[in-house]
């Protein structure tokens, strides 16, 4: 027998240099208990990094209004900051004067009569923006009523039927009885003379919103400010008007400047937005922004040190990243205020012709055309009745494509629609690309003899489009 030359004889193996990656793991991997041993941190990542692999694509998911795009810097920042902890301002001093920045800044955006004297804070998103908005009202009113030596134990808070769940979910976990003013024929949205009618001397607000999730429509608030001017002249109620401008506190001003909204009417008393949808931050970050000192009760408000002065307060959460903040100061100071209107310009002009060319196909009507937010739905025609929007929504889902199917909530829910989203990052080359899905998709639709999906079995997340619980309007 020959010998083997010392260069190659075989070295003796170690457990994680020359064993192959997949040959490492073990054969049961544990996912509902902690396993008993440690894992080689490359195994780990492997692992959780392939069962991510059966989520969808965040890029080609039409459905959300969060970003799920960034500039590499915001990702450096936000990477950088991840270990800061917003609610420490003692400990960040810099973290909480960029928040400071950002409502001011937010604040002559949004006509503030004082942006000095304007209060606003940083929160995880929209959705607890609206709930600190909706405590303010409440609080407020309970202390005017009590000063007036009246009962102030049924409140209750007048909205459309379209809103966002999270008012459905302030109002049972605060107490606060929701009177929701259905849809009518082709008003998908509240209206003023709605909102009026469901007002008594226990309405602690009125909740406009700008940018539907059904639809991406915008609620006249300017008629619905003067609804409640009249109404105040007439029975003298003073009822407030909340904007919930998840979507188009970061649109409006910048593409629609003269449409009045905001600060401008005398009637908002506040207004929350979403910086990690239209704001062009990644999840999760929201903002709350009232007139001014008056329009937040100060027993709302806790106070702290920091910087040598004193910073107030007020959030439902404690401990939470700073990343989101220093992303939206990043891109507030990145693209100014003519960078914002660039890119929320290309989002409407990808909506609307995406909208058209979608109408243009032969099932489908336009519902809106994405005019107002870059948001737009469409149904299929009275006669298309061998397939449905589940159906179109659930081949498109074979393509990658994440497009929402939903059925209006009352007195609408015989409409079913599809609605798609434009943000930042979806061009026109993915919306030729959808296109181009979706006239593949039809011919073999169009064969069916019989809907195969309804809103029974459509499977999807309808992302802020869900029916709230049946009630009658203006009742508990």
């Amino acid at each position: 027998m020959g010998l083997t030359h010392p260069r190659h004889r075989r070295r003796p193996q170690t457990e994680g240099s020359a064993n192959p990656l997949f040959g490492r793991e073990q054969r049961t991997v544990a996912r509902h208990e902690l396993p008993r041993r440690e894992m080689d941190p490359d195994t780990a990542y492997q692992i959780v990094h392939d069962e991510l692999m059966l989520d969808g694509n965040a890029r080609l998911n039409l459905a959300t209004f969060v970003s799920t795009w960034a500039e590499p810097q915001a990702e450096r920042l936000m990477a950088e900051c991840a270990d800061k902890n917003m609610i420490d301002k003692d400990e960040y001093p810099q973290t909480a004067e960029l928040e400071v920045r950002c409502t001011a800044m937010l604040a002559r955006l949004w006509h503030a009569p004082d942006a000095h004297q304007a209060v606003g804070c940083s929160t995880t998103g929209s959705s607890e923006a609206a709930m600190l908005a909706g405590l303010a009202l409440k609080r407020r009113w309970q202390h005017a009523r009590r000063a007036a030596g009246k009962s102030a134990e049924r409140p209750n808070l007048v909205m459309g039927v379209n809103v966002q769940v999270c008012w459905e979910k302030f109002a049972a976990y605060f107490e606060v009885e929701a009177r929701y003013v259905p849809m009518d024929g082709d008003r998908y949205h509240l209206s003023a003379q709605g909102a009026a009618e469901l007002c008594d001397e226990n309405t602690i607000g009125v909740i406009a919103v700008l940018g539907s999730t059904f639809d991406g429509s915008y609620e006249p608030v300017a008629d619905i400010a003067q609804a409640l001017d009249d109404l105040q002249q007439s029975s003298g109620w003073d009822i407030p008007l909340h904007v919930d401008a998840a979507s188009g506190g970061m649109i409006a001003p910048f593409l629609d400047p003269d449409l009045p909204w905001d600060f401008r009417l005398p009637r908002v008393a506040s207004i929350n937005t979403s910086g990690h949808k239209y704001g062009l931050v990644m999840p999760g970050v929201g903002w709350a922004l009232w007139r001014d000192a008056a329009a937040l009760p100060e027993d709302l408000i806790f106070h702290v040190d920091y910087l040598g002065g004193d910073m107030p307060t007020f959030a439902l959460n404690f401990s939470r990243p700073g990343a989101q903040v220093i992303a939206q100061y990043y891109n507030f100071l990145r693209l100014g205020f003519d960078g914002y209107r660039r890119v929320q310009q290309t989002c409407r002009d990808v909506a609307t012709r995406l909208a058209g060319e979608i109408a243009k196909l032969g099932p489908f009507e336009l519902i809106t055309d994405g005019s107002e937010l870059p948001v737009f739905a469409v149904r299929l025609r009275e006669d298309i009745d061998n397939f449905s929007v589940f159906d179109v929504s659930a081949a498109l889902r074979e393509h990658g494509w994440l497009v929402p199917a939903y059925t209006f909530p009352a007195n609408r829910t015989d409409l079913a629609a599809l609605r798609i989203v434009v943000r930042n990052g979806f061009g026109h080359d993915l919306a030729d690309l959808l296109l181009d899905d979706l006239r593949r998709v039809l011919p073999r639709l169009q064969t069916q003899q019989t809907p195969h999906r309804d809103a029974d079995n459509a499977g999807g997340f309808a992302h802020g489009a869900e029916t709230k619980n049946p009630q009658q309007p203006g009742r508990r």
